[in-house]
This record gives C-alpha cells, sequence and structure tokens, in this order.
C-alpha cells in the first residue's frame, strides 16, 4: 500500500530528452541514471518539485523513433558522471525506466504539442 504522494493535486509534466547516440539510452536503461546538459537542469528541476510526475521520453537524434520512457526519479544533483564521457553534461539523477522500447515516430503523429505551435511530437 503506497501513501498518497504530497504532490499528487499537482500536474504532471512530459518532456522529450534527445540524445547523441543509443550508447547513453543503453547506459541510463542500465543504470537508472540520466544526465543532461546545464541548460536543461533548470527547468527539468522546477518540474520535479513542481510537479506530480515527470515522465522522459527519450529519442535518439535521427533515429526516427522513441527508445523509450521513463519517470524523474530524483532531482538533478551536483555529482558528474564519467559514465558519459562528456564534459558537456551537468549532475546526475535517478530514472525509472517504465518502457524500453524501440516506438517508430509514427505511431505518435497523432500526438501535438499546443506549446509548438501544434507540430507533432517527434
Amino acid at each position: 500500500c503506497k501513501s498518497p504522494s504530497p504532490r499528487q493535486n499537482m500536474p504532471v509534466r512530459y518532456f522529450i530528452m534527445k540524445s547523441s547516440n543509443l550508447q547513453n539510452i543503453d547506459i541510463s536503461q542500465e543504470k537508472g541514471i540520466w544526465s543532461t546538459t546545464p541548460s536543461n537542469e533548470r527547468k527539468l528541476n522546477g518540474a520535479f518539485w513542481e510537479s506530480s510526475v515527470v515522465y522522459l521520453i527519450f529519442s535518439v537524434q535521427g533515429s526516427g523513433c522513441f527508445q523509450g520512457f521513463a519517470r524523474m526519479g530524483s532531482a538533478i544533483g551536483c555529482e558528474k558522471s564519467q559514465d558519459w564521457g562528456s564534459a558537456g553534461f551537468g549532475g546526475v539523477f535517478k530514472v525509472d525506466w517504465i518502457r524500453k522500447e524501440s516506438i517508430p515516430f509514427q505511431f505518435a503523429h497523432h500526438l501535438l504539442n499546443p506549446w509548438n505551435d501544434s507540430k507533432k511530437v517527434q
């Protein structure tokens, strides 16, 4: 039996997380962590604290697919990870993978983003 979240009446947020390569997605799925650029950290941390849940939908640039989706499991900390081998990433945070599967964009063409001129989500 789970106790109700103290943020249960708050909105749910969704973010598309683009990765430059599939290896980063594989590392994330194996270790349950993610890291993003410092410019994204404030937006994600704000969403984590002001939402009941934050879903992250992952896609490798140029793949034409989503590689799965996860729930943001912690705020982004100061600790960095060497797993990605890039100095351009910020702190690490926990992600709980819900689905690890390649899903072609064509299956989501009915989803439109009202905050991006109602363009397709991909």
